[in-house]
């Protein structure tokens, strides 16, 4: 599982990664869970935290402030929800305040999530030459796009540290590395279901997925690796789900995850997906993946 590149952010990502959405919230009462949690993971030996569910700046601060060596990684901002120089100005001022463990990862989001979406590429564009020209501007390689298709790639490989992308096949990862080249790093997501009924395992990764299949900028990804209108209904054909998700207990996710490393990845973002991704923090889970993949707690 050796790195393909020597960008120095795939060291700071380390070679495994958490993805999560619960651990952005923003509810007061949880502070403190979340703060125990994110202290865990480090320990745990994990190399960064990505916060999903479009997060601003602020949302990584709680925890970077309850760790010292995980990397903690926006998965991904929205570029319509936040100015750049706002952006900018927050990204120095975090990774000032937490010893540089702070990673910017930017992207387009959804036509059905803003209203504001308009030619997603060129407001990509304009966005990072705003962060370019900030008066504290926000560094290539501390940033990485949610990047899926061949223009955006590319973009992620010439104007940031590399790419981010989020509901991917090995297939994908491969030919990303391609587009890439071997001199910025690819870190993409993989959704796991820990459990070992595989009728009841598939049924939790539909529940979660079906959302993900309404939105086009997916589903014309996936129709680029081959699949089709009928792998999108019901929640997701036997055969995307395979694709897109490691289904089965711990040893079965490293093994998922080791066609991801072998296909060109630095780093695998993992997002454990429960009954209720958006609020459960599944320590269990982790720990048993901490396990698996001999992270030994010490980092990445």
């Amino acid at each position: 599982m050796e790195t393909t590149t020597a960008h120095p952010l795939a060291q700071d990502l380390g070679r495994v990664g958490i993805w999560s959405s619960a651990l952005r919230s923003e509810d007061p009462a949880r502070r403190t869970e979340i703060a125990d949690a994110a202290a865990e993971l480090d320990e745990l030996g994990y190399g960064t935290l990505w916060l999903g569910g479009s997060p601003g700046v602020a949302q990584a601060v709680p925890v970077l402030a309850a760790t010292s060596r995980l990397t903690v990684a926006t998965g991904i901002l929205s570029i319509w929800q936040h100015e750049p120089a706002d952006v900018a100005r927050a990204f120095n001022e975090t990774n000032a305040a937490h010893g540089g463990r702070f990673v910017l990862g930017l992207g387009v989001s959804h036509s059905a999530l803003t209203d504001r979406y308009r030619r997603p590429y060129s407001a990509m564009v304009d966005y990072l030459t705003a962060l370019d020209e900030a008066p504290d501007p926000v560094p290539a390689d501390r940033r990485v796009l949610a990047a899926l298709g061949p223009r955006m790639l590319k973009l992620a490989r010439d104007r940031a540290a590399g790419a981010h992308p989020y509901l991917v096949t090995p297939e994908h990862t491969g030919v990303a590395r391609d587009v890439l080249s071997d001199t910025v790093v690819l870190a993409p997501e993989l959704k796991v279901v820990l459990d070992t009924d595989l009728d009841r395992a598939r049924a939790t990764a539909r529940a979660y997925l079906s959302f993900y299949l309404g939105l086009p900028n997916y589903t014309n990804n996936l129709r680029r690796l081959g699949f089709d209108d009928q792998d999108f209904t019901g929640g997701g054909s036997d055969k995307l789900l395979t694709a897109v998700f490691a289904l089965g207990d711990a040893d079965a996710v490293r093994r998922r995850a080791d066609a991801y490393l072998a296909a060109g990845a630095d780093h695998l973002a993992l997002q454990v997906v429960t009954g209720d991704p958006l609020n459960d923090i599944p320590l269990p889970a982790y720990r048993a993946l901490a396990d698996a993949f001999e992270l030994g707690g010490q980092g990445g």
